[in-house]
């Protein structure tokens, strides 16, 4: 089976571990397993509860805490709508892999993680790209969605809060999304990983899986949670869905470790606490690089809504990835190309990490722009 290249993952296989600023990381700056007790109100005696555990297989599709704390974090799911994946990209994968063929019409949005379009391109799929633009705030064009979406589209893919824009869809944008879907006959996977980071309220924006009888959110605990290095995610939707999720999952998954069950559970039955060392992190270094891009008068952005990541149009005459390679070979920050999410011309920021290495990093970056 032939698939595209994975161009961020590659960018980022290639250099993070080269880098002195690491202003391309998409992760909430990362908890220890010593702050994670401490959030959730433990302390290191109860890793005494890890001595006893068997180290089997363990629950196949997760475990029945784990899920009934995933599913509390919706409005009308159940833990039977609820399986464990190893983190949101076996979520998203498994999902392509159950409801795609070939000659099937995909749409996904543009851009986005790149497995949700090269994935059903790999099985053969028609995929409609619908591409996201700053005239719309990087939201979609619903009358492009609906001239996309004809009638017998199998799957269309939105990513919300969206990876790599910060772009945030409403209730209602949802709504609207979903019910062009529901005269297509279609099912809309949303990847969801991002949420909880919104700049605003309880930093918890709706989801797809409550708005659509045929809606499917992904996410995980690596990107608001802070806990990438569990790599453990979910699938949210219709229990007749996960029958079919079940028969792929058995080829590719068969569980999740324990360890990482464990620590989820700690996390998500404590997603408030969690997710408010988040919001300090994301808002107030959202509020640092306004600032910063305010000073840069060859950077322009559309400002966020959520997410940890940012998309910023430079103004200088080379590419997303001579950018890149030439402000991490004078200045040590690591930012990633457009090139890689099919957006040249453009330079994506994480913004979520420690906020003086976000400073720090910033400075350089605005010395580097000054000297070209």
């Amino acid at each position: 089976m032939h698939i595209e290249p994975f161009g961020v993952e590659i960018w980022m296989n290639e250099w993070e571990t080269r880098c002195e600023y690491n202003l391309a990381e998409t992760c909430v700056e990362s908890l220890t397993i010593a702050a994670l007790l401490d959030i959730t109100g433990h302390t290191a005696n109860d890793l005494s509860a890890l001595l006893p555990m068997k180290m089997t297989y363990g629950a196949i599709e997760g475990s029945e805490r784990l899920r009934t704390a995933i599913a509390a974090m919706y409005n009308t799911l159940t833990l039977d709508n609820i399986v464990i994946t190893h983190g949101t990209i076996g979520a998203n994968m498994l999902v392509h892999k159950s409801l795609v063929s070939a000659g099937d019409r995909v749409i996904s949005v543009v851009p986005t993680y790149q497995q949700h379009y090269s994935i059903p391109a790999s099985i053969g799929a028609d995929v409609q790209h619908l591409r996201l633009t700053e005239e719309n705030g990087f939201l979609p064009d619903l009358d492009a969605l609906r001239a996309l979406a004809t009638n017998g589209t199998r799957l269309i893919a939105i990513n919300n809060p969206n990876n790599p824009t910060g772009a945030l869809m409403d209730a209602a944008m949802l709504e609207q999304i979903a019910a062009i879907a529901r005269e297509a006959g279609a099912w809309i996977l949303c990847d969801e990983v991002y949420r909880g980071t919104d700049q605003e309220g309880s930093g918890i924006t709706a989801s797809i899986a409550d708005i659509y009888e045929k809606g499917i959110s992904t996410a995980s605990t690596s990107k608001a949670f802070a806990l990438a290095g569990l790599r453990l995610g979910w699938i949210a939707a219709p229990a007749r869905l996960m029958e079919t999720v079940a028969i792929h999952r058995d080829y590719d998954t068969i569980s999740v470790g324990m360890i990482d069950d464990h620590f989820a559970t700690l996390a998500i039955e404590n997603h408030p606490k969690l997710l408010a060392r988040s919001h300090e992190i994301t808002r107030g270094n959202l509020a640092t690089l306004a600032a910063w891009v305010d000073q840069q008068e060859r950077i322009s952005w559309i400002r966020p809504k959520s997410g940890t990541t940012a998309l910023l149009k430079f103004d200088l005459p080379m590419t997303s990835r001579e950018f890149c390679i030439a402000l991490l070979q004078q200045t040590g920050v690591m930012f990633t190309p457009g090139s890689v999410l099919e957006m040249e011309g453009y330079v994506r920021i994480g913004y979520a990490n420690n906020p003086e290495i976000l400073k720090q990093g910033l400075a350089r970056v605005a010395d580097f722009l000054q000297r070209q």
